[in-house]
């Protein structure tokens, strides 16, 4: 495996349990007008990371990371008492974390990765419920380049976080096949798609896929609603829809998706993930669009 295709096989296990990509600058916004209702969910996300190697083969390489998100959630319902809206109109997650990555074999790369994150309507000083800490190992067995037949790529991986009522590790599998030459696809977690290139310059390209989506912040002042307390908001969505994608240069692309969901539960909890109260359950549309620059 050349250095060249080897980078971004290491970027890709950094990053791939949350966004599937080789990502090294990323500017987003993802807005959602929930059906049936006055309520709006507006994210801002900003992503930066950065491959340091330690040889001149780069056989090893450290990577770190940085990402923040901004959540501006948008209540015009009516709301039970003790749900106070202003304490959940604005959420932030700031992320930042390092890894290692090593080749194995000639098709083979290995990854570990550690951070800590702050999920948190930071509503005054930080506590201990604000922040999570992120582990994760991962092995890639990538034929992307030198695949005697149909190029694939295999990833294989554990992430574990200490989210409230989390306490074992998510399982990753997800496998990647290029079966024509303007047509791939993936089948995996949290993204499974078809991708169409619409032209042999592969500047143009379709998608159809289904996905998974989620926001959680700790809430600082927990809201006691029908004498339970809330200690958290989260939103789980699971999305299925078309995307289209555009390349200024073989790095530079702006992309743009348009789905609808099939599974929506956007709810305050308490730390054992109790339901408290569920603020929007009904199937919605959702859109995100931004710039990225990639391997």
């Amino acid at each position: 495996m050349s250095k060249y295709i080897l980078v971004p096989v290491l970027l890709f296990v950094m990053f791939t349990m949350r966004s599937q990509t080789t990502d090294i600058a990323r500017v987003e916004y993802m807005h959602i007008p929930f059906s049936n209702s006055n309520n709006s969910v507006g994210r801002f996300r900003a992503l930066l990371q950065v491959p340091i190697p330690l040889d001149k083969e780069l056989n090893n390489m450290l990577v770190a990371g940085f990402q923040y998100r901004n959540i501006n959630i948008d209540i015009k319902d009516a709301v039970p008492d003790g749900f106070n809206i202003h304490d959940v109109s604005t959420l932030h997650r700031i992320s930042a974390y390092a890894g290692y990555v090593w080749r194995f074999k000639e098709n083979w790369v290995f990854g570990v990765k550690a951070g800590a994150r702050i999920n948190s309507n930071i509503a005054g000083t930080l506590v201990p419920d604000d922040w999570i800490y992120t582990a994760s190992v991962y092995a890639i067995n990538d034929r992307k380049k030198n695949s005697p037949t149909k190029p694939y790529r295999w990833i294989f991986g554990l992430d574990y976080s200490t989210t409230p009522g989390r306490n074992f590790p998510l399982p990753l599998v997800n496998y990647y096949r290029e079966f024509h030459p303007n047509w791939t696809y993936t089948l995996g977690v949290p993204k499974t798609n078809v991708r169409h290139y619409l032209n042999d310059s592969h500047k143009d390209a379709l998608q159809a896929f289904a996905t998974l989506d989620n926001i959680f912040a700790n809430i600082q002042n927990n809201m006691v609603i029908d004498g339970r307390t809330a200690e958290n908001i989260s939103m789980t969505i699971i999305l299925a829809g078309l995307g289209y994608e555009h390349f200024f240069t073989d790095h530079l692309l702006y992309y743009a998706y348009a789905t609808h969901s099939v599974s929506n539960d956007f709810r305050l909890r308490n730390n054992n993930r109790d339901d408290i109260y569920t603020i929007n359950s009904d199937n919605t549309f959702y859109f995100r669009t931004g710039v990225k620059f990639k391997f």
